[in-house]
């Protein structure tokens, strides 16, 4: 692999991009339009049309960063080992990517389970209203949370990405590496 990584840093950083954007703009767009539709009983269709239309994009866009992220890695993966504050940085990024992932999935289960059956009243995407049956009402409940969950798990990938590119500065490099041969001196 070339010392330059500009493709594979594209993969990565546009697909944390539009996941972040995406899944922010489902939330205050898509979910919040789907309470202006006038008959109540369309609203979780009009969300969960909105939000299928997205899901390709979406994957898309996941695995792009899944891959540009992997590619990176492999890339860096001495400087992961051996500069100090890399490894954690990648590890907490690893963590948060898996926990945004199960997000993603989980809030797709959820809203194929609001679209499901007949239609039904609701208040809006993520609102049930008093005559909506319960296990949509609950599904749209734990959406509630999660519509923003992962702008806030997305977003914090795309801050840990930035303070990545940040570490790969020269002097960061040296300070780092040192810091680390400084700690294995004294073991």
């Amino acid at each position: 692999m070339s010392s330059r990584n500009t493709v594979v840093r594209s993969l990565h950083d546009l697909g944390a991009a539009a996941w972040f954007g995406g899944s922010l703009m489902g939330a205050v767009g898509v979910n919040g339009a789907a309470g202006a539709v006038r008959d109540p009983q369309d609203r979780a269709r009009v969300a969960s049309v909105g939000w299928a239309k997205w899901a390709p994009v979406n994957a898309a866009a996941i695995g792009a960063h899944l891959i540009g992220g992997g590619m990176l890695l492999y890339a860096n993966r001495d400087r992961a080992k051996h500069q100090s504050g890399v490894t954690a940085n990648t590890v907490t990024k690893i963590l948060l990517t898996g926990a945004a992932l199960g997000a993603t999935v989980y809030s797709g289960v959820l809203g194929a389970k609001t679209a499901q059956g007949d239609r039904h009243s609701v208040d809006g995407a993520t609102e049930p209203s008093s005559s909506t049956p319960n296990d949509v009402a609950a599904a749209q409940q734990q959406l509630r949370y999660l519509q923003w969950a992962l702008p806030v798990l997305t977003g914090a990938i795309v801050v840990l990405g930035a303070q990545q590119g940040e570490q790969q500065r020269p002097g960061q490099v040296l300070s780092g590496v040192g810091a680390t041969l400084a700690r294995r001196a004294r073991i």
